[in-house]
């Protein structure tokens, strides 16, 4: 069973609701218990949530490495190639923290 507080939207998973938030230290009566469906929606998300942080981190590899590649400089048509992966990775990176803050508002985090 997942609970949920009411305070910080800590989630818990058990069959009891914690004491207290790990997070922000609420009482055990701000935790809600999240109905079978909302849960399934948690549960489904996790996997594709992970996928969209593991691309932010690879588009943030990407910009670093193209920013290398600019501060080499070797002629300008490489330079150009690095400039243009910087702008795509921020594209990409800027596309999954966009739809991670659409699940936030859906309910599925």
């Amino acid at each position: 069973m997942l609970w949920k507080c009411s305070n910080c939207g800590f989630m818990h998973e058990d069959n009891e609701a914690p004491e207290v938030c790990p997070k922000c230290g609420a009482p055990k009566e701000k935790f809600v218990a999240l109905s079978e469906e909302d849960g399934e929606k948690i549960y489904n998300s996790d996997r594709t949530n992970d996928i969209h942080m593991e691309i932010i981190d690879l588009a943030m590899k990407i910009a670093d490495l193209a920013l290398e590649g600019i501060e080499i400089n070797l002629d300008p048509p490489c330079v150009s190639v690095f400039e243009k992966a910087c702008d795509e990775a921020w594209v990409i990176k800027q596309r999954s923290k966009a739809e991670i803050a659409g699940h936030m508002t859906k309910g599925k985090w």
